[in-house]
């Protein structure tokens, strides 16, 4: 009986950080305030679930979409690196992107000059955007 008790106790302690790398997602929508001045999230049939700017690409369904994919969308030569490297938007590649975004196609690509349109770097709450942002694509991968 002891030794249950403590294995569910040991299991539930190791199972919070990966609860919390989860991210909120209603914080992640607040936090996607900040996003909106450049990007939309709009569904395939036209349907806006964040009206937004066009600086940058619209979101919808990016979870799990091979980087730099938009139609009509021009990407910067670093993100279109990524994408003949074969990279897909994970949610941990995603929070990394915008805590620092060309910091992170230089790590990614190796070219120390890559460089980003994405000037903007978001310093708090990335795994809550991460996790809304999963939340508006249909075919991202479970957590």
């Amino acid at each position: 009986m002891k030794i249950a008790i403590i294995g569910a106790l040991f299991g539930a302690v190791f199972a919070l950080p990966a609860l919390a790398q989860e991210g909120d997602v209603a914080n992640g929508e607040k936090e996607f305030r900040k996003c909106k001045a450049c990007h939309m999230i709009q569904t395939p049939e036209g349907e806006d679930i964040v009206k937004g700017g066009k600086t940058g690409p619209n979101l919808h369904g990016i979870v799990g979409r091979a980087a730099a994919s938009q139609e009509d969308f021009k990407y910067s030569e670093a993100l279109v690196a990524l994408k003949d490297s074969g990279e897909v938007w994970t949610r941990e590649d995603l929070a990394a992107y915008i805590t620092d975004p060309n910091k992170f196609v230089q790590e990614k690509t190796g070219n120390d000059k890559a460089k980003t349109k994405m000037t903007f770097k978001l310093n708090k709450a990335q795994e809550d955007v991460v996790a809304y942002l999963a939340s508006v694509s249909p075919d991202a991968p479970a957590q």
